[in-house]
């Protein structure tokens, strides 16, 4: 079994402040950094025990959320920014047989999650899919199950376990920290959290073995709604190709594929 992990920070237990731990310019950032990483090494090796013969680790925290030189060895990181384009990045994803998801939050608006947020935190209000809303969950789910591979397993805030499990129900999560407020939450320690993530990640590899689920993959064709707080990010977007304007601070786009939809 060859293993995707997407991770982010803020679902990281001891991380509760998007101005001072989770942004870049944040005067714990570095601490982040290290505490994410140690998330997802656990991951890894929970992974290794379950029998992975390969795990590709994406850092994908905008400003990058991960520190190299302490990544679990038998990882391999795909990190960089600006990102290589899907045509080039996509192959090595779909190399792979699974994802899973570490350090995860809820999407934006969700009352009481820590940190909830759909892409910029700074720019927007939310992303609806035909619809629904969606979150940074669907969005990497539904993107690599386009690619032929299930989510099977996330660990982060509380509000993003069940999030996930209900786009699918059969996945196995751990909840690291329970949200109480956008900039606070009780969090589990640091080794309690990690030695939870390692054991819920073989929990979900046995239990995908044993019963395996499919890709997360919804009906097309495909409309993206993007609201932002403000006019002036509308009228950037609206100048993508393909967007159309639904109103002062929303942009529409349209497609038959789900990869050329997701992340607009």
């Amino acid at each position: 079994m060859n293993v995707l992990v997407g991770t982010d920070v803020e679902g990281v237990a001891g991380i509760a402040s998007l101005a001072d731990q989770s942004r870049a310019d944040g005067r714990y950032y570095e601490q982040t950094r290290r505490l994410a990483t140690a998330e997802v090494n656990a991951a890894v090796s929970g992974l290794l025990a379950a029998g992975a013969e390969d795990v590709l680790v994406v850092d994908g925290h905008g400003p990058g959320g991960l520190s190299f030189e302490d990544i679990h060895p038998e990882a391999r990181l795909l990190h960089g920014r600006p990102p290589a384009p899907r045509q080039v990045r996509d192959p090595f994803v779909a190399a792979c047989d699974v994802c899973v998801m570490i350090g995860q939050h809820a999407m934006a608006g969700v009352a009481r999650s820590n940190q909830n947020h759909t892409q910029n935190s700074r720019s927007i209000d939310y992303y609806k899919l035909n619809g629904r809303p969606i979150g940074e969950i669907a969005q990497f789910a539904l993107y690599n199950g386009a690619l032929g591979l299930p989510l099977i397993f996330l660990s982060g805030e509380e509000a993003a376990c069940r999030e996930a499990e209900e786009l699918i129900p059969e996945i196995v999560t751990a909840a690291v920290k329970v949200g109480l407020g956008r900039s606070s939450a009780i969090s589990l320690a640091a080794p309690k959290a990690r030695a939870l993530i390692e054991e819920k990640i073989q929990e979900a590899v046995a239990s995908y073995r044993a019963a395996p689920w499919p890709p997360l993959v919804w009906e097309g064709p495909f409309e993206l709604e993007k609201r932002f707080f403000f006019t002036d990010e509308a009228d950037i977007a609206v100048q993508q190709p393909g967007a159309e304007r639904v109103d002062d601070q929303t942009v529409r786009f349209r497609g038959d594929d789900i990869r050329e939809i997701a992340y607009r």
